[in-house]
Order: C-alpha cells, then sequence, then structure tokens
C-alpha cells in the first residue's frame, strides 16, 4: 500500500509538471517591446482575418402580422438582430451562468444561462437572402479596425467603472 506521503508527492510533481508545460510558453511575450499603453497590446493574437461575419435567421412564420408582406419584413428584421447579436458574441464573449446540482452521484439538474451585451457600431450589411419558403438569413461584417476600436471602448468603461466603485 502507497502511502499517503508518497501520493502526496507524486500530485505535487503531477501540479508542477502541469505548470511548467502550460508557462512554457509564455516567456516570449515579455520580450515584445510595447509602444504606447497597455490597451495596444489587446490586439488578438489568433485573430487574422481583416473582417469578422455574423449570420442571423429568422422563421417568417412566426412572426405576428396578419399581413404576409409584413410578417417577411419582420423577418428580415428579426434575422438581422439576431446577427448583431452574434457579432457581439464574437467581439465580447459571452457571459455564461451554469448550476450543476447532483445528488447521490447523479446529475438531477443541469441548468445554464447566456448572456451578451455590448455596443455594435460600423457594421456592413452583406447580404439578406431568403433560405427555403420560410426563413431569411442575414449576413454583417466588421472590419478589424472597428472591432479593435470596440474592445478598447470597452476596457476603458471597464476600467473608469471600476475606479467609480
Amino acid at each position: 500500500m502507497i502511502s499517503i506521503k508518497t501520493q502526496f508527492r507524486k500530485i505535487s510533481l503531477a501540479i508542477l509538471f502541469a505548470i511548467v508545460i502550460a508557462s512554457s510558453g509564455c516567456g516570449g511575450y515579455s520580450n515584445m517591446q510595447s509602444k504606447g499603453s497597455s490597451l495596444d497590446r489587446l490586439k488578438p493574437i489568433v485573430e487574422k482575418r481583416e473582417t469578422i461575419s455574423a449570420t442571423g435567421y429568422a422563421v417568417i412564420d412566426i412572426q405576428r402580422h396578419d399581413n404576409p408582406a409584413q410578417r417577411r419584413l419582420l423577418a428580415i428584421r428579426a434575422s438581422k438582430l439576431d446577427a448583431y447579436r452574434n457579432l457581439v458574441e464574437q467581439v465580447y464573449g459571452q457571459y455564461l451562468d451554469s448550476n450543476t446540482t447532483v445528488a447521490d452521484m447523479v446529475v438531477k439538474s443541469d441548468t445554464f444561462r447566456s448572456k451578451v451585451e455590448g455596443v455594435i457600431y460600423g457594421a456592413r450589411l452583406v447580404s439578406i437572402t431568403p433560405v427555403g419558403e420560410d426563413t431569411y438569413e442575414v449576413t454583417l461584417s466588421l472590419d478589424k479596425r472597428t472591432v479593435q476600436d470596440l474592445r478598447v471602448l470597452y476596457l476603458e468603461s471597464a476600467r473608469s467603472l471600476a475606479a467609480d466603485a
């Protein structure tokens, strides 16, 4: 039988190994020279596209109006709002709140809520397309410079709110 002290050493070594591996790629960033404020360093490393785009969808028949033409217009509006929401998710991310209840080692409930919040300006309407007979698809795009401006404004407002608190 393995002693508790031996198990603790093995766990400690495993954690130390994981930390070393996880931080091994972190040193290169500190050698980079940064001109300007810390906000300049917010440029996403992974994001290399010149624009980001988002698509939204809405079904015509569920729109509440008696006139079929008005239902189509409402579906276009709803799909445009869905596309804007998808842009907000890409620019600012999502807030997720989850709760899992386990009793007797069995999951009794697993719930989550998602929230997105943000301001989008400068979005370009790429297309409005009917999909099938009952759905509209709207695609919007934002250029990279606007995305960066939105992120900087968001961080500046978050800092001012934190300073006021």
